[in-house]
């Protein structure tokens, strides 16, 4: 039997490696073509460079127009960290209350939210656009970054509603007796409890609005204050459609924080959607 099993585990891990492989492939082909000559890149089928370059980064690094890659990053940063944050700060709120409070509609506004969830963002598309146009905010970031301060993610506020409903309750009518109110019981207990929780809503709003480009390229018109999703779409523009090299050498900068960041806050990604139940 231990013959066996060990047969077994080196056949599943010979697999799941190949497997891994295979799918970071396109990948790691991404970052050897980042430094190959423009000429190269699809001449040489194999991983192995041939002929060394740096230059599909320095044009990358100076950027479009004047814009320098850095300053694209930054615009990235001034549009993505309000949001999370915003995402966090509403989201938690939401899901306290429906965990917690008691209040009347209750059952109806998680099932808004539930809602919500399945509603395709094309549907409300034109409304928020009208909306956004005649307060004038066509332009700038406000139309990406206030609507998260309103809770509008649906699966944010249903992660931190699990995620709460997972909290014994006996916590919180412990504070209580002490004489905290339903304010300082969520500031004092369920806050630095839902740490994972905020983790990994995080790390996902960080990720899906760094990845962005429906709607970046809708409501940011200006090209010195595209992000880098827009400026990728940029770069091809701005030099010859075979330009690929300097492509792949800014997706392969635009994802050092992507990568950063999961590295980081793995074992916190983990633990908040291991934790995140379907305990009603």
């Amino acid at each position: 039997m231990k013959k066996r099993l060990m047969i077994f585990t080196t056949l599943k891990t010979i697999f799941v490696s190949m497997g891994a492989i295979l799918m970071t492939y396109p990948l790691i082909w991404m970052v050897v073509s980042s430094f190959r000559p423009e000429l190269d890149i699809f001449r040489e089928t194999s991983l192995i460079i041939r002929h060394f370059t740096l230059e599909n980064y320095i044009r990358a690094l100076q950027g479009v127009a004047g814009t320098t890659f850095f300053e694209y990053m930054t615009n990235t940063l001034k549009l993505v960290l309000p949001v999370v944050a915003g995402t966090l700060i509403s989201s938690s709120f939401v899901g306290y209350a429906i965990a917690r409070l008691d209040f009347p509609f209750k059952s109806f506004a998680f099932t808004i939210i539930l809602l919500t969830m399945m509603l395709p963002m094309h549907v409300m598309l034109i409304p928020r656009f009208i909306m956004f146009r005649e307060l004038g905010w066509l332009g700038t970031y406000l139309p990406l970054i206030v609507p998260s301060f309103f809770a509008v993610q649906g699966f944010f506020n249903y992660l931190f509603i699990q995620f709460i409903r997972g909290i014994p309750k006996e916590l919180d009518q412990a504070a209580t007796i002490d004489g905290c109110n339903p304010i300082s019981v969520f500031f004092r207990i369920i806050a630095p409890l839902s740490v994972p929780a905020y983790i990994t809503a995080g790390i996902f709003s960080f990720l899906w609005t760094y990845d962005d480009f429906f709607s970046q390229m809708i409501y940011i018109t200006r090209p010195s204050e595209f992000t880098i999703a827009l400026a990728l779409r940029q770069y091809m523009d701005a030099f010859e459609l075979t330009a690929f090299g300097v492509m792949f050498a800014t997706s392969v900068m635009s994802l050092i924080p992507i990568l950063v960041l999961f590295i980081t806050c793995q074992k916190y990604l983990v633990e908040g959607i291991a934790t995140t139940g379907l305990k009603g």
